[in-house]
């Protein structure tokens, strides 16, 4: 099975990205996923679903534990492949 992760973390900061928003950057670029998109606003990546898991698993407690207080997503299947 395919997932497709859609995430934004808060604070927002227009001036500076903040360290959580770093802290997830970093984690989902260095999952092994097959597609990575990060933007400003909102950020998507896709993958195996064991994968995709275990990324959203290290987005959620490192985000938080670098001063997120909001954290959205969504998770979507997007096929059987894998």
């Amino acid at each position: 099975m395919r997932l497709k992760v859609e995430f934004t973390t808060e604070p927002f900061d227009l001036e500076e990205a903040p360290a959580h928003a770093l802290v997830a950057r970093e984690v989902i670029e260095a999952a092994d996923l097959d597609a990575v998109d990060v933007g400003p606003f909102g950020n998507t990546a896709e993958g195996g679903a064991d994968v995709v898991l275990a990324a959203v698993d290290a987005l959620l407690r490192k985000s938080l534990g670098a001063g997120a207080t909001r954290i959205s997503l969504q998770v979507n299947v997007i096929g059987e492949g894998e």
